[in-house]
């Protein structure tokens, strides 16, 4: 049995499937705790960091044996942040998926596990973020019932290092003169709560909300 701590930010959208994961996981026979804060963790043996913008400092890093970052990249490349989005901005529907150790550097710690996310090019972001929530909760699964041999596979990131910007609201502006198939993605990776398309034009600013026609 384990003591696991799930952290994750309190407006994440990833909350909504953590439960699924904490579900898993008891049924394991673990203890799990799930906290919002970084000062909230307590010591244990594996922190599990998802959907979380917090860095995390050497002193609370020392509380767990293992503290474990889901990101949607090959790291060194891709570091930072919304990396799903980003690579599906630049026409990519097959994005790797790593587990790592978090360390004092962002996003350089010891990779333990990896996977890939296909997508057809169809999928709106709710799709998305289902996919990527799945394969993160079956990662974690995977360390907790690989553990320890789970970390012989362990290797550091090597290669040339690329950083994502964080995103905001004016990453989703449409520009007027250009088709939606050309814009495509951008519509596909828009929030329509949070970050909804829009698009100027004469003096305006219009909102654009997409949702696919259920079959």
């Amino acid at each position: 049995m384990f003591e696991i701590t799930i952290l994750s930010d309190q407006s994440s959208w990833i909350n909504h499937y953590i439960p699924t994961l904490i579900q898993h996981l008891k049924q394991r026979s673990h203890q799990v705790n799930w906290v919002y804060q970084a000062t909230e963790i307590k010591p244990g043996d594996f922190v599990f960091c998802l959907g979380c913008g917090q860095i995390l400092s050497a002193d609370i890093l020392r509380n767990n044996r293992h503290n474990l970052v889901i990101h949607e990249s090959k790291l060194p490349q891709g570091k930072g942040w919304s990396p799903l989005t980003w690579q599906i901005l630049e026409g990519y529907n097959d994005i790797p998926i790593t587990l790592f150790e978090a360390s004092k550097k962002v996003d350089s710690g010891t990779i333990y596990l990896s996977d890939r996310m296909i997508f057809k090019g169809t999928e709106l972001v709710d799709e998305l973020r289902q996919v990527q929530a799945e394969t993160s909760i079956q990662i974690c699964l995977t360390f907790v019932d690989r553990y320890p041999e789970v970390l012989e596979q362990g290797i550091l990131p090597t290669g040339v290092s690329s950083f994502y910007r964080r995103r905001t609201q004016k990453d989703s502006q449409l520009d007027v003169d250009q088709s939606i198939r050309e814009q495509f993605n951008l519509l596909r990776v828009a929030d329509n709560d949070r970050y909804p398309a829009f698009f100027e034009l004469h003096g305006e600013i219009y909102f654009i909300k997409i949702e696919k026609l259920r079959k």
